[in-house]
């Protein structure tokens, strides 16, 4: 072995770094057990604990030294399957962008274009700008874009001869810059959140933002956090006195269109399940001009309440929704609020106030606004305030971007928090012409489209420094104040991919993590040692050391370890083997053929390096295209598969050959097997090219049978590719799950969930559409409500636990994935698939110089894939467990892809070997000698790995069990094809050409 003192240099100081480097996980994990054991169980006196450490030196080197959050920022990062937090992907609308850009252009082209580009995006990779610039074309070819976008904000850079393209390019440019704007205000938010180790990074599709809070438990207040725009705007109101009386005619309007039929709203549905009609029977009025409230009162005290609510709603429609602000003193309640409505009627109200008949009562400047909280006291009744819109554009007078500093406190009464504000110049002088104009009127202080307070104007307020108040709690005011110093958004950011692990899921998930990983690690270690003897020892302390150095470089790297990346390593372990088994079976060779030990050891390594790089090197380019393809944990199983075969293949080459030259530099006895296995499949003579047409049939009818599956019964896919949410949720006792859907089907309006047992018997997984379609989808409100009808449909389970409870301890993860992103991820998925099959193709024919051994490789993958779709389809709904078709599951198809060429290569190495040793020996007889001869290296490697998979399918947990169950298909499959599949039909498409050659 030459450079053995530079391979042995280079190993240790590969060590001492992967060593430093685990070293700062040693101390942070030290802290952070002195921070659970102080907080006792309280996350906010964990978090304080820990923030009070942060600036501390806790790690000594003598030249250098490390602060807790020096370490913190090198330490191995654990994935939030395993710690438990918050995974979201932000998508920033750049359809607002746009239209503010174009400052709100009513042109109908314009809007027609928007539209048709919402329409094409969904079948289209492509980003906005480009398809919206196409549709635009395509509505009208002679439309110029200037006309629309040579607004004041873009009059240095649109002229009104720009050409649509130039005005294209000034509008890509001008989203990337409102994206990256966004990007850097989010991360500004969630910087003076307090999280430790955020992570927040751009993602590849335009637009979309991945930030990744571990350890996070108040989901809600993260959520209004990230997609609150910040858009604050102060405006001058109506009083209730002047809005009042055209309130009286609007709802005579309302009830002569719904007796000629031209409304949508039927005010006279679910009479006996509303209260608001006894609730505005409890007013009295003192004039003439309230008297429908003394008739409405008088109906509804006689016995036929029912029928009489009936009767008063049709007679007034607008007030049985809209309760008017009427003060218990028979006067108009004072200042900008007309009126309540419980948030069932608020949509009703808004439609009934926006038919073109009912506003041309109203100024023509009013708007009406909802308040953001529920009326003090109340649950479900939400106040309605009337807005004077009367400056030349629309726009509020005033808005956030006059804020120049904010902050939380508490406000006068000094029971509740506000938010104290800080003005620039030119805001203060606007704030106090505003206050010296509504002296004794209200002014409307508004938070992205929905009133906090309206506070009326006792005096001219100057100096620019201004209060908002609204009853919020301390952690409202401090979100506010973070939401407003940071910066208004662009445009709004919705939540589009969300997944939520709790931190008792992430504990079971690292427990068992942990169990698989031992086990397998143990069961490979005392396998190697029974089939190889000594030798064996010397392949467990290669593992061992590859082992150190996976962790010590994903340390390194500041990579993020989750459980599929353990399931990665556990893998990566058995195919670790192979290098060692490929080595160890060559050596058996040289000894059978009567060479010396040394000879022997040196040919073998000599001759295993092709087989060895090929496999590997295979392995190595799907798991870089599931890195480049894939999202979130499967990029984290990608990077440790990736590792572990370089370590691997450092481990197996170097390590072992420097383990092996020390011993015989000692004379040391050194045994490749005993006496049970030194001849196994030693001299086999199976006929495999003879009888190929047999397993061509098998593979057929197993592969028909499959697609016929996928036709009539499909797949179950995941929410990853079809959109929804799932919950993982525990009970007390064991779970019905019948009867739980049924219960859970009222909840969702009809639209039945799946619920199944998910691992322990009192442990379900609920997975559901509702609310996931259409504008649904992007109400920033939508979680709260889905999460609030799943505690109403679960309440008879949960033994009386509040909703707040129910949350914290009842529900173990959560995740959501909207339609846009699960198109984005199928499409993601197949092109993974692509590339994969294609770069390997490439990668053989370069290898081998032979256009048939590409192909035998990529048919004999096809086999794979389509044998392990066809499984899915057939046995989905039978098995207890899940069979989703989902992101795991293509990380778990392209790692079969991997795992399955590195077989088959093998394989074509030898036939490449022995048709260079043997060019005239008879086809049928070299490629049968061939696959013969590898049967031994074959055996062990796929049991070594079967026996690690089989281990992560029983000891790994419920959350990667279908995707364990996918390899542990797909490798029996694959070893299966290598040998029966790849190498027979090269040999197949050999005979074709020389048939053909020898027509010619």
């Amino acid at each position: 072995m030459q450079n053995k003192g530079a391979i042995r240099l280079f190993a240790i100081l590969f060590a001492l770094v992967c060593l430093y480097q685990l070293s700062f996980t040693w101390v942070t994990s030290r802290i952070e057990k002195k921070a659970i054991d102080y907080a006792k169980g309280d996350y906010k006196k964990e978090y304080a604990y820990l923030d009070s450490v942060s600036g501390q030196v806790v790690y000594n080197l003598g030249i250098v030294k490390y602060t807790f959050r020096d370490c913190q920022e090198r330490q191995l990062n654990l994935g939030l399957d395993l710690k438990g937090g918050m995974n979201v992907v932000l998508e920033v609308s750049v359809v607002d962008i746009i239209k503010a850009m174009s400052n709100y252009s009513t042109d109908s082209t314009f809007n027609k274009a928007i539209e048709r580009a919402k329409v094409l995006q969904r079948n289209s990779q492509d980003d906005f700008v480009t398809l919206f610039g196409r549709a635009f074309e395509q509505i009208n070819p002679n439309a110029k874009l200037a006309a629309i976008f040579s607004t004041i904000q873009l009059k240095d850079k649109v002229k009104i001869n720009s050409s649509n393209r130039e005005v294209l390019l000034v509008i890509q440019k001008e989203t990337d810059a409102a994206i990256t704007n966004s990007f850097n205000i989010l991360r500004s938010r969630i910087d003076k959140f307090g999280v430790v180790q955020p992570n927040i990074q751009q993602l590849e599709t335009k637009g979309r933002i991945l930030v990744e809070l571990p350890g996070i438990k108040e989901q809600e207040r993260v959520r209004k956090l990230l997609q609150g725009t910040a858009n604050l705007e102060f405006w001058a109101t109506y009083e209730n006195s002047e809005v009042y009386n055209s309130l009286v005619q609007a709802n005579k309007v309302v009830k002569d269109l719904q007796a000629q039929g031209n409304t949508s709203i039927d005010t006279t549905k679910s009479v006996a399940k509303t209260d608001t009609t006894k609730a505005v029977a409890k007013r009295d009025t003192a004039s003439k001009s309230l008297a429908l409230l003394d008739k409405i009162q008088g109906d509804s005290t006689k016995k036929d309440s029912s029928a009489m609510a009936s009767q008063v709603m049709q007679d007034y429609p607008l007030f049985a929704k809209l309760r008017p602000n009427v003060s218990g003193q028979n006067q108009l309640g004072a200042g900008s609020l007309i009126g309540y409505a419980a948030v069932k009627d608020t949509s009703d109200v808004n439609t009934m106030l926006n038919q073109k008949q009912v506003r041309a009562l109203f100024p023509r400047d009013i708007r009406f606004i909802w308040e953001m909280k529920p009326v003090k006291g109340s649950t479900n009744m939400f106040a309605l305030h009337a807005i004077k819109a009367n400056t030349r554009d629309g726009r509020a007078p005033l808005d956030g971007t006059a804020i120049t500093d904010a902050r939380s406190e508490f406000g006068n009464n000094k029971a509740e928090a506000a938010v104290s504000m800080t003005m620039n110049v030119e805001g203060a002088k606007i704030w106090a012409r505003m206050t010296k104009e509504n002296i004794g009127r209200c002014i409307a202080i508004v938070l992205d489209n929905a009133v906090t307070s309206s506070p009326t104007v006792n005096s001219e307020i100057t100096g620019g420094n201004s209060q908002i108040t609204g009853h919020f709690s301390i952690n409202e005011a401090e979100d506010l104040a973070i939401i407003l110093k940071s910066g208004k958004m662009p445009a709004p950011a919705v939540i589009v991919n969300e997944a939520i692990v709790g931190p008792s899921l992430g504990e079971a998930s690292i427990k068992a993590g942990l169990i698989s990983f031992i086990i397998a690690f143990v069961v490979v270690l005392i396998y190697m040692m029974f089939y190889y003897n000594r030798a064996g020892w010397v392949a467990d302390i290669a593992l061992v050391v590859n082992v150190f150095f996976i962790f010590g470089v994903l340390a390194s790297l500041g990579a993020v370890l989750t459980l599929p990346g353990i399931a990665g390593i556990v893998l990566t372990l058995g195919m670790a083997v192979d290098a060692n088994v490929i080595i160890y079976e060559r050596i058996r060779e040289e000894l059978r053929q009567g060479k010396a030990l040394k000879s022997a050891i040196a040919d073998g390594y000599h001759h295993a390096y092709s087989a060895i790089i090929d496999g590997n090197v295979t392995t190595l380019l799907t798991g870089v295209v599931l890195f480049i393809f894939g999202t979130g944990p499967i990029q984290g199983f990608a990077t440790t598969l990736c590792i572990g075969i370089l370590t691997s293949m450092f481990t197996a080459i170097f390590i072992s050959r420097l383990v092996f030259e020390t011993l015989l530099s000692k004379n040391k006895d050194i045994t490749f097997s005993n006496r049970f296995t030194e001849h196994v499949l030693v001299g086999v003579k199976f006929d495999f090219i003879g009888k190929r047409k047999i397993f061509y049939v098998i593979s057929s009818i197993i592969i028909v049978a499959g697609i016929i599956s996928m036709v009539v019964r499909g797949f179950n896919l995941g929410i990853d590719f079809s959109g929804g949410r799932t919950y993982v949720v525990k009970f007390a006792n064991p779970a019905n799950t019948v009867e739980m859907q049924k219960a859970l089907t009222g909840a969702f309006d009809g639209i039945t969930p799946e619920v199944k047992t998910y691992g322990a018997d009192n442990q379900v997984k609920i997975s559901t559409k509702f609310m996931n379609t259409g504008s649904e989808v992007q109400k920033t409100d939508v979680d709260s409500i889905v999460e609030s009808r799943l505690y109403q449909g679960l309440k008879p389970y949960i033994g009386g636990a509040s909703f707040d409870q129910f949350l914290d301890n009842n529900v173990q993860s959560s995740e959501r994935v909207g339609p846009t992103i699960a198109d984005d991820i199928k499409y993601a998925a197949i092109r993974a698939v692509f590339f994969s099959l294609l770069i390997i193709f490439i990668y053989i024919f370069v290898r081998f110089k032979d256009w048939r051994f590409g192909m035998g490789g990529v048919i004999s993958l096809a086999h794979d894939t389509l044998i392990v779709l066809g499984v899915y389809s057939l046995l989905w709904g039978y098995l207890p467990f899940s069979l989703e078709i989902d992101q795991a599951f293509i990380a778990a198809i392209l790692t079969v892809i991997g795992y399955s060429i590195n077989d088959s290569v093998i394989i074509f190495d030898r036939i490449r070997e022995y048709t260079a040793l043997y060019p005239k020996r008879d086809k049928r007889e070299l490629y049968n000698e061939a696959m013969n001869s590898t049967l031994g290296r074959t055996l062990n490697t796929s049991l070594t790995t079967l026996f690690t998979v089989i281990v992560i399918f029983v000891f790994g947990g419920e959350v990667i069990r279908g995707f364990v169950f996918a390899l542990l298909i797909g490798i029996g499959i694959g070893t299966y094809s290598s040998i029966f599949n790849a190498a027979p039909v090269i040999y197949d498409a050999l005979m074709i050409s020389e048939r053909k050659g020898k027509k010619k």
